[in-house]
């Protein structure tokens, strides 16, 4: 698809699918051009109440005899004063509405019309293009009928200023790596297993020179000692993974950023087994897993001068003769013995061995991602990520990452005083806090970092973020939050 800008004014642009935006509280300056040109013909339409300036609210107008733009939309921005980040968010979802409705091709976008307070065009730019393609996205590859793709094939972004490219082909990278992460996280998990996952992260490898793949094996994983991945992918008779993906994008000396993801395809509990109510969203147990492909594949396309480790740990938690049990105690790939009190709380044993597994980079930062725990919906809902990390200037990094690119974290603590919270009386450490469900998503993070005190580490619990309910599917969070803190690193 091809995205351009052009500095030309509205009323000069001849355009087969033409946006521009309305406020409550004023005209824009391509409201007031085309306002001009028709001879108050947009002024009457709003005068009329026949056109809305709800925020979200779309208005077409066609084949205006004055107007060289065969269809006009007017789409709704509310108060000026009050149009921020989520506002933007709503009306590039609005028009991406609209060019599946329409099945337009090509469409022009009065990007100069709107603005935001400490945001520059280049943000809007690269934040609209990322809305506009991660909203064209739709789940199909398990129905029988397939959708027709969306035609459309160029957007141009009517603006002010010169040198967006280079915020177009960001955001255009993330909502690709977002998109790649959601795909991902919908699969149900009879096709999406750990193979299938290893399978992907090859295809990447295959596709993209600055990428390559190796997949670990279950008969190498417990010969390393890796007991507690084992623990949890020995119950099933799906193979578990452990899959390295490395970004060579900066010189060999330069030491990397690993990103390490949970990737349970699917989750039962286990002996501890879950509810049946909703247990079909446990396919989605693997969104960190999928967050770190879609953050890869970003990276091979905007190709940033860093090296990056994506980790990823692949597992089945099902319940069988071969399953592990309460109250067993299993030896980590670091050597601390661990009691499994409760087999549902098992991305923190597949995430520990990785951890461990990481030290062998000598890693700049190490950064898990995992939707690890039911307690922080409880806290925080589904709006920010939660971030954890032992070093406060790490978190600091991640938070503005998210920020900047409208993927919030929440900072979390990592108090001493929660330590003993995975204190066990037969090994060296349990994997469900001694408080039970009281700050359960905290003493989660405490236990992985016990296997994180070799280098710069955050935990980021997304059992909020990566998805909702079912209807609305994956959402490829933290994908932006991730890419934009590489690309900080790399700038």
């Amino acid at each position: 698809m091809r995205i351009s800008t052009t500095k030309i004014s509205i009323a000069e642009l001849k355009s087969e699918n033409c946006f521009i935006f309305l406020f409550e509280d004023e005209l824009t300056v391509s409201a007031n051009q085309l306002d001009t040109q028709s001879k108050g013909f947009i002024k009457g339409l709003i005068d009329a109440k026949q056109a809305s300036n709800k925020l979200g609210k779309v208005t077409p107008v066609y084949g205006h005899e004055s107007l060289d733009i065969k269809a006009l939309y007017l789409v709704g921005c509310g108060k000026k004063a009050s149009f921020t980040e989520n506002s933007l968010i709503k009306v590039m979802s609005a028009i991406a509405t609209i060019i599946q409705e329409k099945e337009a091709s090509s469409i022009d976008i009065a990007l100069t019309d709107l603005e935001l307070k400490d945001r520059t065009v280049h943000w809007l730019a690269q934040k609209s293009t990322e809305t506009l393609l991660t909203s064209l996205y739709k789940y199909s590859s398990t129905k029988s009928k397939k959708p027709d793709a969306p035609n459309l094939e160029s957007i141009n972004y009517v603006a002010d200023e010169d040198g967006l490219n280079l915020a177009i082909e960001t955001g255009k990278g993330m909502a690709h790596g977002i998109n790649v992460a959601r795909e991902l996280g919908n699969l149900p998990g009879n096709i999406c297993t750990p193979t299938y996952v290893a399978e992907q992260a090859e295809k990447l490898a295959e596709a993209n020179e600055d990428i390559t793949t190796k997949v670990i094996d279950e008969t190498k994983l417990e010969e390393m000692g890796m007991g507690c991945f084992m623990s949890v992918s020995k119950g099933s008779v799906q193979p578990g993974k452990l899959i390295c993906i490395e970004y060579n994008g900066a010189s060999e000396d330069q030491k990397p950023h690993v990103l390490v993801g949970k990737g349970i395809t699917f989750d039962t509990g286990g002996i501890s087994l879950k509810p049946g109510a909703q247990m079909d969203e446990m396919k989605f147990d693997m969104c960190g897993a999928a967050s770190v492909v879609g953050t890869m594949n970003a990276l091979a396309e905007l190709k940033p001068s860093i090296n990056v480790v994506g980790i990823i740990v692949a597992a089945e938690n099902m319940p069988s003769g071969n399953a592990t049990k309460p109250g067993d105690i299993v030896t980590s790939y670091s050597g601390k013995t661990v009691e499994i009190l409760n087999t549902d709380a098992e991305g923190r044993l597949v995430l520990c061995d990785a951890l461990t597994y990481a030290e062998r980079y000598e890693p700049e930062s190490v950064i898990d991602i995992a939707t690890l725990t039911g307690a922080i919906i409880v806290a925080l809902g589904h709006h920010p990520t939660a971030v954890y990390s032992n070093d406060s200037d790490l978190q600091q990094q991640i938070l503005d990452a998210g920020t900047a690119a409208w993927d919030r974290g929440w900072p979390m603590p990592l108090w001493e005083d929660y330590s003993e919270e995975v204190d066990s009386p037969y090994a060296d450490l349990q994997n469900l806090g001694n408080s039970g469900r009281a700050g359960g998503s905290i003493s989660a993070a405490v236990f992985l970092s016990k296997f994180a005190e070799k280098f710069k580490w955050a935990h980021l619990d997304i059992a909020g973020t990566a998805w909702t309910n079912r209807k609305s599917g994956a959402s490829g969070r933290p994908v932006a939050m991730l890419t934009q803190y590489l690309l900080d690193k790399a700038s």
